[in-house]
């Protein structure tokens, strides 16, 4: 069996980490911008170097495929993403790509002819932190986001995905999706602690919690900070702070699985001696259990309407995004598991806190995801980090699992 170069993919990752690098370690390539490109560029250079075969499809969305013995049967397609968070970090999505990358460069060094074609992908914003909602380049290929919808979504400066997707050269012609997959597999950090808490290298992942995006609006009353006293004051942030307390406690009180976020905050006029007269919140909500994610959906709505009451504010909540729970193929899950006991690592079946492309793939094929520990569960954070030998050891298992879904017909050696 043909086993991971260590040296070459922790190169692969130290050189994509200096794209849109930050001074404090991480990265910054938010999607379809300058960083993105040269990134996406990079990763395209070295697939064709592979003898890869790359395609873009009109979400921007890359691959790179490696042709099997009979090219008409359904690939396996290995990937992540290359966009980040503003202050992301260097492993969350590009590990999942260039170990994609990397299962390929061990397949040509051995020699080996698959009997179905291997699939590298690069998908298109999975952050959302650009473009709303996350997931996008995924979504559209499996059919669940609306491709022309995606395109014509604007960034804060006004500029639509379509727009910016030409502006970097990444507007595809292929159709997204029109195709079917064998088994799509994503290699990923947790980005939570429970895999180093527990000494753990392979997480053997489940399924992928349930989401639910907010936008919410309270609409007070701008006026004079100094001769507007206090009882007649409608101030909007007061108002919007007493409703995030109440966002957190519903977590609170759906504990552990629970997982309430507000992510972003806009007041206007934002003047420091005017009252708010306006505040938008973004509201990220989680739990494993579609039923339980109902349930705080409703409580939301709930203290919304009673801190309108009590605080003599107007406004609205909009369901931006929901993305329900999603269970992985339970067969690709226990050849995850069967390949990490073979190499004996040590694993453990986990659930994904964290939306990820996997998410959308499982909609259309047999799909799971390999997760590796993070130091201290910490990601979308400049200081996000993983061992290497960890980084090593959640290739290896994408490897074994990757070959044993395509087939393994011969090797040169």
């Amino acid at each position: 069996m043909p086993h991971i170069d260590p040296k070459r993919l922790l190169n692969s990752l130290s050189e994509m980490a200096k794209i849109g690098g930050t001074q404090k370690g991480g990265v910054c390539r938010l999607a379809a911008t300058a960083e993105d490109k040269t990134a996406r560029d990079l990763f395209a250079s070295w697939a064709k170097t592979e003898n890869c075969e790359i395609s873009i499809d009109q979400i921007g969305n890359i691959f790179a495929r490696r042709p099997g013995k009979n090219n008409n049967l359904a690939p396996v397609v290995l990937g992540s993403h290359l966009d980040s968070q503003p202050t992301g970090g260097k492993f969350d999505g590009a590990y999942g790509v260039l170990a994609a990358l990397e299962v390929i460069r061990c397949l040509n060094d051995s020699g080996i002819e698959t009997g179905r074609p291997v699939e590298a992908v690069s998908w298109t914003n999975e952050e959302g932190s650009r473009f709303p909602p996350a997931m996008m380049g995924s979504g559209v290929f499996s059919g669940s986001l609306n491709l022309e919808k995606a395109l014509s979504t604007q960034d804060i400066n006004g500029i639509s995905m379509s727009d910016a997707l030409d502006a970097i050269n990444y507007a595809g012609e292929h159709l997204c999706g029109n195709r079917t997959i064998h088994t799509y597999l994503e290699a990923h950090i947790e980005q939570g602690p429970i895999l180093e808490r527990e000494n753990t290298t392979i997480g053997v992942v489940l399924g992928i919690q349930g989401i639910r995006w907010f936008d919410i609006i309270i609409q007070g009353r701008e006026a004079h900070a100094g001769p507007t006293p206090m009882p007649a004051r409608n101030d909007a942030l007061i108002a919007a702070s007493d409703l995030i307390l109440q966002i957190e406690d519903i977590a609170l009180q759906h504990a552990p699985d629970g997982r309430t976020t507000v992510g972003t905050v806009g007041i206007h006029p934002n003047s420091r001696n005017v009252i708010p007269g306006q505040v938008k919140l973004g509201i990220d909500m989680r739990h494993p259990d579609a039923g339980v994610l109902s349930t705080m959906k409703k409580e939301l709505q709930a203290v919304f309407e009673k801190m309108r009451k009590e605080r003599g504010v107007k406004g609205n909540i909009d369901e931006i995004w929901y993305s329900p729970p999603t269970i992985f193929d339970a067969e690709t899950v226990d050849a995850i598991e069967a390949m990490a006991t073979l190499r004996q690592y040590t694993c453990r079946r986990i659930t994904s806190g964290a939306g990820h492309d996997a998410k959308y793939m499982a909609d259309i094929c047999p799909t799971a995801m390999i997760f590796i520990p993070c130091d201290e569960g910490l990601s979308h954070n400049e200081a996000e980090n993983a061992k290497d030998a960890h980084l090593v050891a959640g290739a290896q298992v994408l490897l074994d699992v990757a070959l044993a879904r395509a087939g393994l017909l011969n090797a040169d050696r």
